[in-house]
């Protein structure tokens, strides 16, 4: 059986409106990791804890478009506004600026999680069964082969 860690499997059956919400509380549990760490006084812990916040922040204003119109904007001033208060908590070693930055995050996030319980938005997002990262997938075959892959992209 293939190992898949927790967080291949927590992502496995998602549409793309639950990625964005699992990629928020990524960056709260960083910021979290952050707090923690400028408390105990770890400042390469804190500076890896803010990379991977910024990380993700990063990606997620690539993903944006900002053609399309509705909410892009908005979303890339969020963006911006959270990246601002990570930097700045991470030079000021400030627990109080990451604080910040979740409080704004969950309420966003919030949001996100009403958008993916919506039917219809989960119906426009679902992905074809074809395109599915399977959750468990079998590392032999009956006959003790490895199959060949079944990822598809």
């Amino acid at each position: 059986m293939q190992n898949l860690n927790y967080q291949q499997q927590s992502v496995a059956g998602k549409n793309g409106v639950e990625l964005i919400v699992a990629l928020y509380d990524g960056m709260v549990r960083f910021l979290n990791r952050a707090i923690v760490a400028t408390e105990a006084g770890d400042i390469q812990e804190r500076r890896v804890a803010i990379k991977r916040v910024l990380d993700i922040l990063t990606h997620l204003q690539s993903r944006l478009r900002m053609d399309v119109g509705g909410p892009a904007k908005t979303l890339s001033e969020f963006y911006a506004a959270i990246f601002a208060l990570c930097l700045e908590g991470s030079r000021l070693s400030s627990p109080d600026r990451f604080r910040k930055a979740i409080e704004c995050i969950l309420n966003v996030r919030e949001a996100w999680q009403q958008v993916a319980q919506d039917p219809e938005v989960r119906k426009q997002f679902a992905r074809p069964e074809s395109t599915r990262i399977p959750a468990v997938v079998s590392a032999q075959s009956e006959s003790g082969e490895a199959p060949a892959s079944r990822w598809t992209a």
